[in-house]
């Protein structure tokens, strides 16, 4: 009997283990991805139900052999990712390759600053979550507010930023890898409507503010490469606010091969605008339409559609300004007033049309080819006539007289008129390749792009100055006008560039990572042929590899393109050759804990030297060229940076900063004059006659950018007993900046902008969570996901920050500065909701 049970016992083991050894098998194998299609190494891959299954490689690759000839399902997980099953039924000996795609969990920092180690090894790089672009309080929407945060500003009304030195024109931004531009007629920052980029779309920011590869354009200053999303189902979003109102929808089809995000967005600065020290009738309007459209044919070809079509139009008939400025000093102190009344009005219309498809081909899991065909139109006009009556003096201030808020003693007085009647039409085509490749430890990269762009450009302004030293007294048979500005010019431009470039990493475990390209350019109009080779090297010590050290050097050269050519007096130099530069980045990275948080600090330092300048003065956000290359600069600094949370799930930045940059210009002097008795004199009158001349050479001087200390700061917190309820700062710190007095060698550099320093404060709580089980079905909010509702406080220190000046003249031709303000403290509310 013993030995019966014995044998019936093998039986029963033999029997299982046979059974399965003639399993039936399929093998499923693909590339797991993340939403900007770079590989996910080490994700799990498990057949749900069951203990087995494997890993991607470091090139996220897997293959699995599965049951065949029954259901099976495949979990994808990875921590920081959003877990992904996949379901199949597969004959014996099948084989199916799959490309699985994942998303980042927003909700835990410790994805993005501990597990994402290129962040820590490129150079330059700060990486963003989009998300945060609804949260971040700011008088514009948009992602290039959490840009400011690291950059610093000087003017809330702009979604444009300057880094390192550089201006607004030295900055690339792409979306999928298409080139953006940006308006360029814009004289004020109240001009503008939204920003080009659409946040609810948006899935990945990577910022380079220096040092940045080869595969990026010709600019010397920063690149802002975004990637819109990639939808796994249908979703949503809808939001409503005093300054702004959009939607979105996202989806995929049926058979999951055709993808679509669609954004409609509406801006009108009017309530903010309005604020102003400039009263009047305010009528901005901006809105645009964006959809983006994927295809998949199959595991091989994949083709995208985006399309854009943005409106903005700025009408304003102003009626009056009322500018105070203060003088203080030990022996005068006055407050200075200048009204102005105004007629006219002024009207401008923007417009920017573009169309781009791309192709992708991934020939194997190393060989990834790309085609791009984009056109991209910018249809601009500027027409304004304003006349205006004003008197300047002193400002009475005394609450107990009547005269309170009025100039009591009158200074100067005249009248203006202002005229412009400005268009422009920049139109771009572009038809490039680009590819990449993985061989073993190296990963080859290159692109090559034919542009053609147009641009038809019609200038005619002038400006009346009527007033004490302008033109009093003058010839009643002829009007003399203080400053004309007339051309019309069109150019076709054709540009030819490339790149070729190589990442390889060495050692066993990779902690040594080398880049290397060389990037080349050819222009028509300059004829120039530019060679700029780059290299970047990190370096990760340890076994943790809780530290980066990185340092990046290269040519960095930039052709010119439109207002480059264009000198002060609207008159258009074709002669004008591309801007060069040469950059070193260094700097280091560590992940650490701080409060029981996950937390990363960085740090930087970098030099640029410029060559061929063409320089330039920053009024608002009008950039006006010298025209000509007469220039060589410089810029250096340091910046700091941690990524922490104070409390749990709540991500808070600062950053600070620490630059100086400037400029020499050639042949830049001027002469003072003496009389007989060696007394300097400002002009040659009856009583003083000049006798002798001095040479002035401005020799190093800082430029219109160069700003000293920079502090920005994103803090985000939520009450102790409820989530639900949050509160997001957003405080950004520039010290003075210098401004230049127009057409004046003298006084370049004589006047100084006050520090900027603004605070916005945002309130928000959760009114829906997205528990949907606890909802009836009769309910109208039982398929929404969630809905937030914000009050936001602009400006809560009420700071007046000074954006330009004024300069106006009194009786005795003695010219006084007085400040063109920003906007002052203003609520804003809105609700978002998500479905």
């Amino acid at each position: 009997m013993h030995l019966t049970r014995s044998c019936l016992f093998l039986f029963c083991l033999i029997l299982p283990a046979a059974f399965f050894g003639q399993q039936k098998t399929a093998v499923v194998s693909g590339k797991v991805i993340d939403v900007e299609e770079k590989p996910l190494s080490g994700v799990s891959v498990i057949i749900l139900g069951r203990h087995t299954g494997t890993v991607t490689n470091d090139s996220g690759i897997f293959t699995l052999a599965v049951p065949a000839n029954k259901a099976i399902a495949l979990t994808f997980s990875f921590t920081g990712w959003q877990t992904v099953q996949r379901n199949f039924f597969l004959n014996e000996n099948e084989q199916e390759k799959v490309m699985v795609r994942m998303e980042s969990n927003s909700k835990t920092l410790q994805e993005v600053i501990v597990k994402n180690d290129r962040s820590k090894a490129d150079p330059g790089l700060i990486q963003l979550n989009p998300k945060y672009a609804l949260a971040i309080p700011a008088a514009t929407g948009g992602v290039e507010n959490l840009i400011k945060v690291f950059v610093g500003s000087n003017n809330e009304l702009t979604s444009q930023y300057t880094v390192r030195g550089g201006n607004y024109d030295e900055n690339l931004v792409y979306i999928n890898d298409f080139e953006i531009f940006r308006p360029y007629l814009i004289s004020k920052g109240q001009q503008e409507g939204l920003s080009f980029i659409n946040p609810e779309l948006t899935g990945g920011l990577n910022f380079y503010n220096g040092g940045f590869q080869s595969k990026y354009g010709d600019k010397m200053s920063s690149v802002l490469e975004v990637r819109y999303k990639k939808p796994v189902n249908f979703a949503g979003s809808a939001y409503v606010g005093l300054l702004e109102q959009g939607f979105h929808i996202e989806g995929l089809s049926k058979n999951r091969k055709l993808s679509y995000l669609l954004g409609v967005r509406n801006r009108s600065n009017k309530n903010l605008l309005s604020a102003q020290e400039t009263k009047g009738n305010y009528i901005p309007s901006s809105s645009d339409v964006q959809a983006i459209f994927t295809y998949r044919f199959n595991d091989k070809w994949q083709m995208e559609w985006l399309g854009v079509l943005s409106g903005t139009k700025f009408k304003l008939i102003p009626e009056e300004a009322k500018l105070t400025s203060s003088v203080l000093s030990p022996l005068f102190s006055s407050n200075l007033g200048l009204d102005i009344y105004f007629e006219g009005q002024e009207h401008d219309r923007y417009q920017t049309h573009m169309l781009g498809m791309s192709v992708v081909r991934q020939v194997n899991q190393d060989l990834k080819l790309k085609w791009l065909l984009s056109r991209f139109e910018n249809d601009e006009s500027e027409a304004y006539d304003i006349a205006g009556a004003y008197l300047f003096g002193e400002r009475s201030f005394d609450k107990s007289q009547p005269d309170f808020g009025s100039i009591t003693n009158p200074l100067g007085a005249g009248v203006f008129m202002n005229h412009a009647r400005n268009t422009l039409n920049i139109q771009n085509w572009n038809l490039s390749h680009k590819g990449n490749w993985r061989f073993r430890k190296q990963f080859f990269q290159w692109g090559v792009s034919l542009e053609r762009t147009g641009i038809r450009d019609r200038l005619s302004e002038w400006e009346l100055q009527d007033s004490a030293g302008f033109n009093l007294p003058y010839p009643s048979s002829q009007l003399e006008l203080q400053t004309v500005r007339k051309s019309q010019i069109e150019l076709g431009i054709n540009k030819f560039s490339g790149y070729i470039q190589n990442n390889v990493a060495l050692g066993r475990e990779s902690r040594v990572s080398l880049q290397g390209g060389v990037r080349f350019n050819y222009n028509s109009l300059t004829q120039e042929w530019l060679v700029s080779p780059r290299v970047q090297m990190s370096w990760m010590p340890g076994e943790e590899k809780d530290w980066v050290f990185n340092i990046a050097a290269g040519v960095y050269d930039q052709p010119p393109f439109y207002r480059e050519f264009r000198r002060y007096d609207g008159s258009v130099n074709l002669d004008v050759k591309a801007q060069k530069s040469w950059q070193v980045v260094a700097g280091a990275a560590r992940n650490f804990v701080l409060w029981e948080r996950p937390s990363r600090m960085t740090i930087e330092t970098y030099y640029k030297r410029m060559t061929q300048v063409d320089p330039y003065d920053i009024d608002n956000v009008r950039i006006r060229y010298f025209g000509n290359n007469s220039a060589r600069a410089f810029a250096t600094g340091i910046e700091m940076r941690l990524f922490s949370e104070l409390v749990k799930d709540a991500e808070s930045w600062i950053s600070v900063g620490l630059m100086r940059t400037m400029e020499k210009i050639d042949d830049f002097y001027y002469y003072r004059y003496k009389n007989a008795a060696g007394e300097y004199i400002t002009a040659q009158t009856e009583d003083q006659l000049v006798s002798d001349s001095v040479r002035f050479d401005k020799g190093w001087m800082k430029r219109p950018t160069d700003r000293l200390l920079t502090f920005g700061m994103f803090f985000q917190d939520y009450l102790s007993t409820n989530k639900n309820f949050k509160v997001h700062l957003n405080m950004i710190y520039g010290s003075s900046m210098p401004y230049n007095i127009p057409g004046s060698v003298r006084y370049r550099n004589g006047l100084v902008l006050d520090p900027y320093f603004r605070v916005d404060i945002g309130f928000s709580a959760l009114l829906l969570d997205g528990d949907k089980a606890t909802r009836r079905s009769h309910s109208p909010f039982r398929k929404l996901e969630s809905i937030w509702a914000s009050l936001e406080v602009f400006n809560l220190l009420d700071r007046d920050n000074t954006i330009s000046y004024l300069l106006i003249r009194d009786f005795s031709n003695t010219v006084y500065t007085l400040p063109n303000r920003l906007t002052p403290r203003l609520l804003n509310c809105k609700i978002l909701t998500r479905f």
